[in-house]
């Protein structure tokens, strides 16, 4: 009797691309009819009637819906963190926004900023963070917000901005030995962690020196100018209704010591919350007692309830001022849950594609166009990218094309390094360029712009895997394996 592996047949490539096109034309078809609101509900549907589509495929070639099922368990499981998180920031932006946190930060921006050095200041101030405590999502979910809601007082671009904020937070993220993506793309390769580090130096550095320059000639020109009577008018709305103090800016230091102290994304995010809660008890009580309206309850009670109830629905008031209400009517765990309904549908197209054998497919198709180093780095960077829009996980990304082409950079006598440097220029990089990958969710409803609004203006993760794609045709800083080296060890060993 066969086994049940047995009666599997192996998907042909045109198995595979069916529901590559199939989704493709949907998401094109979604973005059409929808435009910028395709990725809060269209975009979902497009990927579950994909997944059906992959899920038929399965079946004529012998997996069981219950295996196909398991494929996608294991895929959400992957992401349950980020899920996770992404309820802790919203928890996040209601209670800074209800305790002044955010216009604080926007208050005291928009004194100290002049718009024609505020994009590259933004894009060095979020790498800086970034680089400093390891992580693209906390410095977006904290300083990030904060410097959105500069943008807006200064009536600056938000999508240019968020392009920025992206730029700086993954370029900071990328270079820090904090990072999991940055620990994790050596390991899969097989490359010492700060060798690895060096070796991006060749291609990150160039990448943010272009990025930088692009900006401050984006902020140097007329289009740049800012709106004085706007930025007049968000002060003169943020003295009316919020207290503003140095004091408030310590919720913002209490996640970053805690980042740096390693803790989890997830304790860090919620505890920076819960400072932010007890700060807006502290400094913004009048705000809470008119936001929870509950005369029936006495004041400690109303406290609690309003620190509660920003964690759930985010934060609202009525200013008087439209600018400011815009800014800071949002927040909450529940404004997450279509950022989280786009991720799990992603995640399940992701699995059943991987599940299938549909995903390794693609990936071994693209080696028959490997003919040289150049081509092999390129075949990376495509198979990276197209992973991160096909599984929406960056790890991803990293780990599915690190397995598939390490042995062949071996064989080929590069260095490990090549290979790490290379899944973190494609895999890190462009995973928040895609709608509903997690990464590009993530940004898209933290910063409230959406992903293809930012994604023209995320020049640094935009030229990175170019500049990795033409040094691995020059030749220039492509690193060969040590010959002497690994002789050595061997006879260590």
């Amino acid at each position: 009797m066969k086994s049940k592996a047995n009666t599997r047949k192996s998907p042909s490539m045109t198995d595979a691309l069916i529901p590559m096109f199939f989704l493709i034309g949907l998401l094109t078809l979604a973005v059409y009819l929808f435009g910028d609101d395709a990725s809060w509900g269209p975009n979902q549907i497009a990927l579950t009637f994909s997944s059906l589509v992959v899920a038929v495929i399965g079946l004529k070639n012998g997996h069981s819906w219950e295996d196909m099922g398991q494929g996608v368990v294991k895929s959400i499981s992957q992401a349950l963190p980020a899920i996770f998180i992404l309820l802790a920031v919203g928890a996040l932006i209601g209670t800074w926004v209800m305790s002044g946190t955010v216009t604080t930060m926007i208050y005291y921006g928009l004194k100290l900023l002049s718009p024609k050095i505020f994009y590259p200041t933004v894009v060095i101030v979020s790498a800086i963070v970034a680089g400093s405590i390891g992580s693209s999502w906390t410095t977006v979910g904290t300083i990030g917000v904060g410097l959105i809601g500069i943008a807006h007082g200064m009536d600056m671009s938000l999508s240019i901005t968020a392009g920025a904020i992206i730029s700086g937070s993954y370029f900071g993220d990328k270079l820090s030995p904090l990072s999991d993506t940055t620990n994790l793309a050596p390991a899969v390769a097989g490359s010492n962690l700060y060798d690895h580090i060096k070796h991006m130096l060749w291609t990150t550095i160039p990448s943010m020196t272009i990025a930088l320059v692009i900006f401050t000639i984006i902020g140097l020109s007329s289009s740049a100018e800012g709106n004085l009577a706007v930025r007049e008018e968000t002060l003169a709305a943020i003295n009316a209704n919020f207290v503003t103090s140095w004091w408030l800016l310590i919720p913002v230091l209490v996640v970053l010591v805690l980042a740096i102290l390693k803790l989890r994304p997830f304790p860090t995010i919620l505890l920076g919350a819960l400072a932010g809660g007890i700060f807006a008890v502290v400094f913004q009580s009048d705000q809470i007692i008119q936001f929870v309206n509950r005369p029936d309850l006495s004041k400690p009670m109303i406290m609690i309830a309003g620190v509660w109830k920003a964690m759930y629905t985010g934060f609202t008031t009525s200013t008087g001022t439209a600018s400011i209400d815009e800014l800071v009517n949002r927040g909450g765990m529940n404004s997450m849950l279509e950022v989280i309904w786009l991720i799990l549908s992603a995640l399940m197209f992701g699995g059943v594609m991987e599940e299938t054998g549909m995903l390794k497919k693609l990936v071994q198709g693209l080696l028959k166009f490997v003919h040289g180093t150049g081509s092999l780095i390129t075949t990376t960077v495509l198979t990276s990218i197209g992973i991160n829009i096909i599984a929406s996980d960056q790890y991803m990304a990293i780990v599915l094309p690190g397995r598939m082409f390490k042995l062949e950079y071996e064989r080929r006598g590069l260095a490990p390094e090549n290979l790490s440097r290379t899944l973190e220029d494609a895999g890190t990089l462009t995973s928040p360029l895609i709608p509903w990958n997690t990464c590009g969710a993530y940004m898209a409803g933290t910063l409230g712009v959406a992903t293809f609004a930012y994604l023209p203006f995320a020049f640094f993760n935009l030229i990175n895997p170019l500049v990795a794609i033409f040094l691995g045709f020059t030749g220039i800083s492509i690193k060969k394996i040590d010959k002497t080296k690994t002789e050595k060890n061997e006879k260590t060993e």
